[in-house]
């Protein structure tokens, strides 16, 4: 394989479980999916589209962690990519690893979730390729469960890499003070700063490789990897470290580092709106909107809506009509989802602002578009 995973035919879901109301804290994870979540869509990383990847935040349900999972296997067909940070425990009553909720409690799988479920929604997914990211005790059981020994063999997911921060049977570490935990530092780093003797292009078998080295040289737990078919030469990272070599930083540069901000931007709102702080989120969505990336870069429809939404939610909605206006603008003379949605939600604040006129001449437009009546077409 000599080209990255398509961002467009691709799919992450970054699943953390930072708070638990009966395990210890994990404060770490929340800055492991907004950080982890910036670099796969920063244009010089991966540039995958903030819109197809998803973040779950401190989920409750065994629905909550899964539907999202489940949505992005049906619309991946290139790499579907699940990463998930948090307690993994074990059943009392078998060896079976589990994924922590809030709610859950030690030794009890049925508080948790079964990794057979998420395995589960991977064996039905469409993609070519999955890529399961592990950072979590005992995480190392569901590299065994899909290794193909003894019962195994008959759930192993066709296609599939499993990396995990550790064994089977050993904890993993969120160290006291530290931003990260300790393995989604290094895979932060890897991507951040790149690897100096690597290929150009990252792949799944070199990242696990590195990761291994750096953490058994702290002495930390040694991640695992198990992997079905060819999947860990999937180039999934460009490397930094080796375009740094080749070229100094100039206008191009300059535009995928204001593409990046605005990706970052959202992602972090996203997940301040997941906690529940609505608020907070609007200054970030504003100065994401600032950066005006060029044409076609940087997801600033996705953050279009997403400040649309949050302003609606607090009550401003003439300033939301005016963001969906503007995101009008630049839809407004091709069909497609974005065009849609966008046509759906400002007829929707016009209508709730009683510009009933102004509302129907957007669906009509709505309806043209997907009709190709407009002038011109």
């Amino acid at each position: 394989m000599t080209a990255l995973a398509d961002p467009s035919l691709s799919r992450a879901v970054l699943i953390g479980t930072a708070s638990y109301l009966h395990l210890e804290q994990l404060p770490a994870v929340e800055a492991n999916l907004v950080d982890l979540a910036g670099e796969l869509c920063d244009p010089t990383v991966w540039g995958l589209p903030v819109q197809h990847c998803t973040l779950v935040a401190d989920p409750q349900t065994s629905s909550g962690m899964l539907d999202p999972v489940h949505e992005a296997a049906e619309e991946a067909t290139d790499t579907l990519l699940v990463y998930y940070a948090g307690h993994g425990m074990r059943d009392a009553e078998s060896a079976d690893l589990y994924l922590g909720l809030v709610g859950s409690r030690e030794g009890i799988g049925y508080t948790a979730v079964a990794y057979q479920h998420l395995r589960g929604a991977l064996r039905s997914a469409r993609a070519r390729r999955k890529v399961v990211v592990l950072d979590c005790c005992f995480s190392g059981r569901a590299a065994r469960t899909l290794s193909g020994s003894g019962l195994a063999a008959q759930a192993a997911v066709d296609g599939a890499y499993v990396l995990t921060a550790s064994p089977r049977d050993r904890v993993a570490l969120a160290p006291d003070g530290e931003r990260y935990t300790a393995f989604t530092a290094e895979l932060l780093q890897i991507f951040r700063r790149g690897v100096p003797d690597g290929p150009d292009l990252l792949d799944l078998d070199t990242l696990y490789r590195v990761l291994k080295a750096r953490l058994q040289a702290k002495n930390r737990p040694v991640p695992q990897r198990s992997q079905e078919n060819t999947v860990g030469a999937l180039p999934l990272a460009r490397n930094k470290a080796r375009a740094g070599e080749r070229a100094p930083a100039g206008p191009v540069l300059a535009a995928d580092v204001r593409a990046a901000a605005v990706a970052t931007g959202l992602n972090v709102a996203r997940m301040l709106r997941a906690a529940g702080n609505t608020r907070d989120a609007l200054p970030v969505l504003r100065l994401a909107l600032q950066e005006q990336p060029p044409a076609g870069q940087g997801n600033l429809l996705a953050v279009q809506l997403e400040l649309s939404d949050v302003l609606a939610e607090t009550g401003q909605i003439p300033e939301a009509i005016t963001v969906l206006e503007s995101a009008f603008q630049q839809v407004h003379k091709a069909y497609g989802p974005e065009a849609v949605e966008v046509c759906r939600r400002l007829a929707d604040l016009l209508q709730e602002s009683g510009n009933h006129i102004q509302a129907c001449e957007v669906l009509k437009h709505a309806l043209d578009l997907a009709d190709g009546t407009l002038p011109g077409r």
